[in-house]
């Protein structure tokens, strides 16, 4: 997808906060809608959440918010397992000056979740010796666990898995360079990949699920950030790529079993900064980010389709962060029906927003307490499931089901050029840019790549 136009959408945004109850002791929680406007319940009164499955309502919005930090919890590619670096209580040797005054401290350790069983659990993963806090771990579809280890001036990776009462590990190798950074679990569930950033070209690495070690893929010219997986097979991966000596970032699509090709995804506008948050391979649904509008904006378009790409007023609520982080599979050639989930950070915290293409409104929701903000995945059949950890669950999912639409959106009656904004009845998203003009594509026709170009 080559994306040529921009194109803005006007809704009202819902504050409404849920209702928790608890679903037994299976460690799953269903989130329910409250009434508009009704305050949520204490959860320790009447009808609120059971000890263990409170909620944390939606904050107010308040100036100067920031997004929260990331944690470092992933799940992996079909939802099924998640990983995450946990602290524990450990009591150390008085003799060799650690833990303290009173020989006890906190240590880092690999702790794997189990999600797609009746009830999930977590499994600690610790050896010897404990983790440091910027190692990076990432769940396969095996249940195993990859980490990332910085040593001297290489990177490790092994293989994590429970032994019993101990647990197992299977070194990989090394990777000899300044940085390194896993991507985003592969679709395939048995490969991993990792990005070595340098000033003029950026290094692909398979760290995992190749024949011997660590493995050098592509070389893709410029500095290379991000990371989406474009397609099921775990062979298109779309970065965020700035060209050696400065200029826009814009999206790019490279062909791991083509030696890297590189083919342009996001053109938006010349001198815009154009970045890729997430990709539904069955509907071809794209969640972007961009400045074309005049100022960075979150916006939408769909592989491989002319028409143009929106920015819909909904998800820019007032003074807090949004960010997209799962979307709705199974939805074969209808993006505008896939529900997205994003996550709203504001000073006070951070709860879920619910959003879907054709409706053009952000439903707000309060996250379970002791949610791992950023992260969840949707079924086929629309629930969101959401990993939390508080003082009384060690490992749990909160469930959520897609909120309905009052009103369906409809998409824009013609092609990408300057009238389609007001055929549509949507309003310009910002100050005029130059826009290239192109005949719109029906969806089911539409070509899955562009043009190809070197480097």
């Amino acid at each position: 997808m080559t994306a040529c136009a921009i194109e803005n959408e006007t809704a009202e945004a819902s504050g409404a906060s849920p209702e928790a109850e608890g679903a037994g002791n299976t460690g799953e929680t269903v989130l329910e809608d409250s009434a508009p406007d009704d305050p949520p319940e204490d959860p320790g009164g009447p009808g609120g959440a059971s000890p263990g499955t409170s909620l944390a309502a939606p904050p107010a919005a308040l100036p100067g918010s920031l997004p929260v930090a990331a944690p470092a919890f992933t799940l992996s590619a079909d939802g099924s397992y998640a990983a995450r670096l946990a602290l524990a209580e450990v009591t150390a040797d008085p003799s060799d000056g650690a833990g303290g005054a009173d020989g006890a401290g906190e240590a880092w350790f690999v702790e794997r979740w189990t999600l797609d069983g009746h009830e999930p659990y977590a499994v600690p993963l610790p050896l010897d010796q404990p983790e440091e806090p910027d190692s990076e771990v990432l769940p396969l579809a095996d249940g195993r666990v990859l980490i990332r280890r910085r040593v001297a001036d290489r990177h490790t990776v092994s293989l994590l898995y429970p032994t019993g009462p101990g647990t197992g590990e299977l070194p990989l190798g090394a990777v000899e360079c300044a940085e390194l950074t896993l991507l985003p679990p592969s679709p395939d569930g048995v490969s991993a990949y990792a990005l070595s950033a340098g000033p003029r070209a950026t290094s692909v690495w398979l760290v995992a699920g190749g024949a011997f070690g660590p493995e050098l893929v592509a070389e893709v010219p410029g500095r290379c950030s991000g990371g989406v997986w474009l397609d099921r097979a775990g062979r298109m991966l779309a970065l965020d790529r700035e060209m050696p000596g400065g200029g826009p970032v814009k999206a790019v699509a490279v062909d791991l079993e083509r030696g890297g090709e590189v083919t342009p995804l996001l053109q938006i506008a010349p001198d815009s900064n154009d970045r890729l948050l997430l990709a539904d391979p069955d509907s071809g649904l794209l969640l972007i980010r961009s400045d074309a509008p005049g100022h960075d904006r979150l916006g939408w378009g769909v592989l491989g389709s002319c028409l143009p790409v929106r920015f819909p007023e909904c998800l820019r609520p007032a003074d807090v962060a949004v960010t997209p982080f799962a979307v709705q599979p199974g939805q074969m050639l209808m993006p505008e029906s896939c529900a997205v989930a994003l996550r709203i950070d504001g000073p006070a915290g951070s709860w879920v927003g619910v959003w879907r293409p054709a409706g053009r409104r952000l439903h707000q929701r309060a996250a379970p307490a002791g949610w791992q903000a950023g992260r969840g995945v949707w079924t086929r059949d629309g629930v969101l499931r959401l990993p939390y950890a508080d003082g009384n669950v060690a490992c749990g999912v909160a469930l959520l089901e897609a909120p309905a639409d009052e009103e369906p959106g409809a998409w824009p009656s013609s092609g990408c050029g300057a009238g389609s904004g007001a055929e549509s009845g949507m309003q310009p998203s910002g100050g005029a840019v130059p826009l290239p003009v192109c005949k719109p594509v029906p969806l089911g026709q539409a070509p899955l790549t562009g043009r190809m170009v070197p480097g």
